[in-house]
């Protein structure tokens, strides 16, 4: 029967603690691992306390034929060369019952991934086990923070839990089959409930916080889907100060469910797609802090976007590797982009003649490719299909590789800026 714990019952004494700034970084190739941690040393120098998580999800192995064992290898290896002193880790990414076996024994992070469930139906006793539960909190619920209180009704608890109960429940099956294995006290959980087609408002929020805690989750990390776009590989799309006052509002309803529930102190959001999101990082910078609140900060393809600018502007083989890309991606858009179709807006009139692109310039193709909002050369159309068209480079095999070895200085340069300048210190600082 559903019994909301109290703060001193809830969850599990022995818990790993996430630290409060953490960082993803996506590395495709596995070749970028020093050169994204020299991104985290130079935060670290800046006085910013971020630790590195680095993720990749079972379709990117699958694609790059990689396995999760290489990704600790790459974390491990780049933390060694570079004397790293900080804590870090290793993210099964998107992972759901069917595909964690995989990540168990490398990874330290793990992100369930319950999008498949969400908007089924859990057993009928089960919704009422949990309207009982909240019963209590049915009425003007008020959430410091929040100035308006909010009118919970026995229809609003049974909206949600139709949307999202058997969701939390599956993530609870993930989590407690890879407790069982690792142990309670060797890992960290992050629940994803982004992959939705609505954004959460703050009461959802709140009750889908209530699941997780009498799912006796130990989550700490929390991925809500906000209003707006967050395309792959380009900015945010949407009504910026919407997103402040769902961003404000999602803080204040951790830190009470915090209290409430007796969930982890170290519980923080967690933004996911959320590299590149330059309009956005003002809002979630200003908010962290007025809230002194914790944030992991999901990035997975600019690191590919930038060893594709760096190979362009090395010249020689490296243009061409990247220019036979592109037009490989341009013939096969249509393949490419059908699994991230929620996630992309490409307008394929606006795609440059991949006979023009064979002819560009160094400079050219590094222009049109890297985000920079104010310059006239910037695609998002040609970006956005290079972020997805990561599958021609791993159809090349060493050939691409043996490029990004050849010109490991600058590709490794590009990579260091653009997570550093562009993304650590803009939200974190």
């Amino acid at each position: 029967m559903y019994r909301l714990a109290t703060a001193d019952e809830n969850q599990p004494s022995a818990i790993v603690k996430i630290q409060k700034y953490t960082f993803g970084t996506g590395d495709r190739f596995a070749h970028q691992g020093q050169a994204q941690l020299r991104a985290v040393l130079n935060a670290r120098d800046a006085g910013i306390d971020v630790h590195p998580v680095w993720n990749k999800s079972n379709r990117e192995h699958s694609i790059i034929k990689s396995k999760p064992d290489d990704l600790r290898a790459e974390a491990d290896a780049a933390v060694d060369a570079l004397g790293f002193k900080g804590s870090y880790y290793v993210d099964a990414d998107h992972i759901g019952l069917k595909t964690v076996d995989a990540f168990i024994p490398a990874s330290d992070f793990f992100t369930l991934d319950v999008a498949d469930f969400t908007g089924k139906a859990a057993e009928g006793n089960a919704v009422e086990a949990f309207l009982r539960a909240v019963r209590r909190y049915i009425g003007s619920l008020s959430i410091p923070g929040i100035e308006r209180p909010f009118e919970l009704t026995e229809k609003t608890v049974r909206g949600a839990a139709g949307k999202f109960l058997l969701a939390v429940q599956e993530a609870g099956r993930i989590y407690r089959h890879v407790r069982e294995r690792k142990g309670p006290d060797s890992f960290i959980t992050e629940v994803s409930v982004d992959e939705t087609d609505a954004p959460q408002n703050p009461v959802e929020l709140f009750l889908i916080l209530a699941m997780i805690a009498e799912e006796n989750i130990p989550v700490q990390t929390i991925a809500p889907k906000f209003t707006g776009r967050f395309n792959k590989g380009v900015d945010y799309v949407g009504d910026l100060a919407q997103f402040q006052r769902e961003f404000d509002e999602d803080l204040s309803v951790i830190a009470f469910a915090i209290r409430e529930f007796g969930l982890a102190d170290t519980l923080k959001l967690s933004v996911h797609s959320g590299s590149d999101k330059f309009s956005i990082y003002p809002i979630i910078n200003r908010l962290i802090k007025k809230h002194d609140a914790g944030l992991h900060v999901k990035t997975a393809g600019t690191t590919w976007l930038e060893e594709v600018i760096g190979l362009a502007e090395s010249g020689g083989e490296g243009l061409e590797v990247v220019k036979e890309i592109y037009t490989q991606a341009h013939g096969h858009f249509a393949e490419l982009a059908a699994p991230y179709s929620t996630v992309i807006d490409i307008d394929p009139a606006k795609l440059p003649n991949p006979k023009s692109v064979m002819g560009w310039s160094s400079s050219q193709y590094a222009d049109a490719l890297r985000h920079v909002e104010s310059s006239s050369h910037y695609n998002p159309n040609f970006r956005q299909l290079l972020h997805v068209g990561f599958k021609v480079a791993a159809g090349m095999g060493k050939r691409f590789t043996g490029a990004l070895e050849a010109n490991e200085g600058i590709v490794g340069r590009n990579v260091t800026q653009n997570l550093f300048e562009r993304h650590l210190l803009p939200i974190f600082a």
